[in-house]
């Protein structure tokens, strides 16, 4: 892990990842951290060093692959509609709304890193995916779809993405949630659509099996 490859975000994806599609989504591939432990350890050290964040983007959250087993399965959700990814990490919800046939698709990731691994995974599937680097929350472009995947882990986090999600809801676009039973989830404001078991590492979560669900956001209220 050098530290010239670490300056550039694409290299560093590529000579520290290796193709692989999830039990739950096969119909995607995705370079992902193989070695789990090792490559964060070197986050936790070389790249804590250098300044650099946790690759996130380097493993395939269960949140983010609920959303995709759930517009692969139900494509007229998002077909021939603009679709924003919110905190996309790997991308693998953005790669599944366009091969469900959404355009365009944007990515969003604040990491140069997870920007380089978004385009890298959408140019292995074939789709269309636009990466976005800037902070979108309280932005509206009008997206038609948005989605969010594993975004409650923290509160000041969640609390404040969810105010934002709430608020696109308002004003008609459809958002959809995809979490594993993160801590601050909100415990109003959603409606139950679908949840999916999702096989996971217990150097990543608590156990082998998560139980990941798709939740639609509803609008704020008044």
């Amino acid at each position: 892990m050098s530290t010239a490859a670490a300056r550039d975000p694409a290299a560093f994806v590529t000579q520290n990842t290796a193709p692989e599609r999830s039990t739950l989504v096969p119909e995607i591939e995705l370079r992902l951290a193989s070695a789990v432990v090792p490559l964060w350890q070197g986050t936790e050290t070389e790249l804590e060093a250098m300044g650099l964040p946790p690759p996130f983007w380097a493993f395939a959250w269960a949140g983010g692959q609920a959303l995709a087993r759930h517009l692969l399965d139900n494509p007229g959700l998002v077909a021939g509609r603009s679709l924003l990814d919110f905190a996309a990490g790997s991308g693998i919800s953005a790669i599944a709304a366009a091969q469900a046939g959404a355009a365009p698709v944007e990515a969003c990731e604040i990491d140069p890193f997870a920007l380089a691994a978004i385009a890298i995974n959408a140019d292995l599937n074939g789709v269309a995916v636009r990466v976005r680097g800037d902070d979108l929350i309280g932005r509206d472009d009008g997206w038609d779809v948005v989605l969010a995947g594993d975004v409650c882990y923290e509160r000041p986090m969640a609390d404040r993405v969810f105010a934002w999600l709430r608020r696109l809801a308002e004003r008609g676009a459809l958002v959809l949630l995809g979490d594993p039973g993160r801590t601050y989830l909100p415990r109003e404001g959603l409606e139950r659509i679908a949840t999916y078991p999702v096989p996971t590492t217990r150097e990543l979560e608590d156990s082998d099996l998560r139980n990941a669900t798709v939740w639609r956001v509803l609008p704020a209220a008044g």
